[in-house]
């Protein structure tokens, strides 16, 4: 417990206000700490980065001080207090759950309003911080106790019910209090679902045992499991917590118990000659069952740089496994919510750009947003299928989709201005929108907050070209591919270098790309009707007719009057240029003028 008075002979530099304080401490944290302080600690330290300190964040509250197993901390309103103090305890006991009773750690909570004094170093201290201090020392394991003056704050704002203990003598508190408890709230929680997208990153095996390589080892797992975080929707545990499974061989469906969690991630590192290979699995914690697998074998180069590559081609390509593993849960759910709406959306959209597949996609994406308006992955994939019609070809309303496109990243934005995916969408609508280089400054938004998000890369090749910087496109691309080869979105990449060598009159190199993308994903026009005009301009025209049938196929009321109407996306004289080559190639492939 804490208890902080004014230490003597020191002079006050005074502040007095009134303030919401909470106190906190950990249920017999000597018991634990003696029984096993690393992991204790570990365990600790993963409470406060992955639930603790980001409660007090999302309630506006001020860590005042910490010591040994304590806090102090101010909130600008009792709310808040008891708001962030309900979630770390229905929050502390999820992650408690399938663990033993004599090694669960427990917070008990006090909460006071009061007048305190403010040092000039924003500590504070006073009766406002003894009486919280009090308050939590009575409070049960896992409950909250709230002087009266703090409960009078939200008796009509939160939906808990406290109880009314009566008039308490707290030592060395002049008068009695009188307190009200919220007693035990994670006692009465029910063991709940592992949250979605939730995934331990366990710290790799250093095959070999080279001491020289195991920081190589551990840093390949801290990077991924920070790269990881940023995904939308995603709760991965923390790294002090994954730690203290390192060197073990824990069951994955032990670890699921104890973390609550759904995923885990496990991966080893060995070394042979001059070649290093790293092998991963993504498992489901509930069965066992191994979900995806990969492998990197590469000649060692320099040790950093090869982090980076794994790194970088490990999170995009889980983000996308994540994502299908959790639509296939929701196919199986009889009344589907927001997020479960949400991923059988993005499921939806990674089928292809195909008009009633979009639209599909796009209706999931609307109930999702019925059901939480504030649901930001929603608003994003929406956004981003509202662009995906404009891109390729597939809307008359072009102005109308980009324009709500907009409305719907700039909302996202506001609810999570570090999105890095709704940035760089935002970019690729106003690429599309004739604000190529508006497009080009949010895509390198969204890199400065993740460095390793590949379609941004990607766009900024499209944005090159459509500024009429054709030569620029391939090297924006290529990094796309080097940090996520296998990436689903892959083919719309090498479909941009396709129009741009096009465009540029290098015929020959854009059938070699638009064939790439096409055996990448076969099922989109845009790509087999550009293949159609760079193999008519060659002069190969029964192979022009061929790819224009298989464009049409896919998009029979396609024309080139149609694409007239919707290609309007920069009015740069050499993309102009450009574009009336493809509009001829078309034709002479045999593409219907309306």
């Amino acid at each position: 417990m804490l208890i902080f008075g004014l230490p003597e002979g020191r002079e006050l530099s005074e502040t007095r206000k009134l303030a919401a304080i909470l106190v906190a401490d950990v249920v017999g944290y000597s018991r634990l700490a003696g029984a096993d302080e690393d992991r204790t600690l570990a365990r600790l330290r993963g409470l406060h980065n992955d639930l603790v300190d980001p409660a007090i964040a999302a309630h506006h509250g001020r860590i005042v001080k910490r010591a040994g197993d304590g806090s102090i901390i101010e909130f600008r309103s009792v709310v808040n207090a008891v708001r962030c103090a309900i979630e770390v305890q229905t929050g502390t006991i999820e992650r408690n759950m399938g663990v033993p009773p004599e090694r669960r750690i427990e917070f008990r909570v006090g909460i006071h309003l009061g007048d305190v004094v403010e040092e000039a170093d924003g500590d504070l201290m006073g009766d406002g911080v003894n009486v919280a201090a009090r308050l939590e020392g009575i409070a049960e394991p896992g409950g909250i106790c709230l002087s009266e003056d703090a409960w009078r704050q939200v008796r009509d704002k939160v939906n808990e019910a406290f109880v009314d203990l009566g008039e308490r003598a707290l030592k060395n508190i002049a008068h009695p209090v009188k307190v009200y408890a919220l007693p035990a709230v994670a006692a009465k929680a029910e063991k709940p679902e592992p949250p979605r997208l939730s995934l331990v990153v366990l710290p790799f095996a250093n095959i070999g045992g080279e001491a020289e390589q195991e920081y190589f080892v551990d840093g390949v797992t801290e990077s991924l499991t920070t790269d990881l975080s940023r995904i939308s929707g995603a709760f991965v545990i923390g790294r002090s917590t994954a730690f203290s499974y390192k060197g073990k061989s824990p069951d994955p469906r032990q670890i699921g118990r104890e973390l609550n969690v759904r995923y885990v991630l496990e991966g080893s590192v060995q070394r042979g000659g001059n070649r290093m290979r790293v092998n991963v699995q993504l498992i489901e914690a509930e069965t066992g069952a191994h979900l995806w697998a990969e492998r990197f074998d590469k000649p060692i180069a320099d040790l950093f740089d090869m982090q980076d590559e794994i790194v970088s081609r490990l999170a995009n390509r889980l983000g996308q496994e994540l994502a299908r593993a959790e639509a296939g849960r929701a196919e199986r759910i009889a009344n589907p919510d927001s997020m479960d709406h949400y991923f059988l959306g993005l499921a939806d959209f990674n089928k292809g750009p195909a008009a009633d597949v979009l639209d599909k996609a796009r209706s999931h994406f609307d109930r999702a947003l019925d059901l939480d308006s504030n649901n930001v992955g929603a608003l994003v994939w929406r956004a981003w299928a509202d662009v995906a019609l404009v891109a390729n070809w597939l809307s008359e309303d072009r102005q109308e989709r980009l324009r709500l496109a907009e409305a719907d990243l700039n909302k996202a934005l506001r609810l999570r201005p570090d999105n890095a995916s709704a940035r760089a969408v935002l970019g690729l609508a106003r690429m599309y929108g004739n604000r190529a280089l508006q497009g080009i400054t949010e895509c390198e938004r969204a890199l400065a907050i993740d460095p390793n998000l590949a379609a941004a890369h990607g766009w900024i090749g499209l944005a090159k070209h459509l500024a009429g910087r054709d030569e620029e496109t391939d090297a924006h691309v290529r990094e796309a591919l080097r940090i996520s080869p296998r990436d689903s979105r892959a083919w719309t990449w090498m479909l941009f270098v396709g129009f741009a060598r096009l465009h540029s009159g290098r015929d020959e190199e854009a059938v070699t790309w638009l064939n790439r993308s096409i055996d990448l994903n076969p099922n989109t026009s845009v790509s087999h009707l550009g293949l159609a005009a760079a193999l008519a301009r060659l002069g190969h025209l029964e192979d022009a007719l061929e790819a224009a049938r298989a464009g049409l196929e896919l998009d029979p009321s396609f024309s080139i009057a149609r694409l007239r109407r919707s290609m309007n996306f920069s009015d740069n004289p050499v993309w102009l240029a450009g574009r009336e080559r493809l509009y001829e190639g078309m034709r002479l492939a045999g593409v219907p003028e309306r």
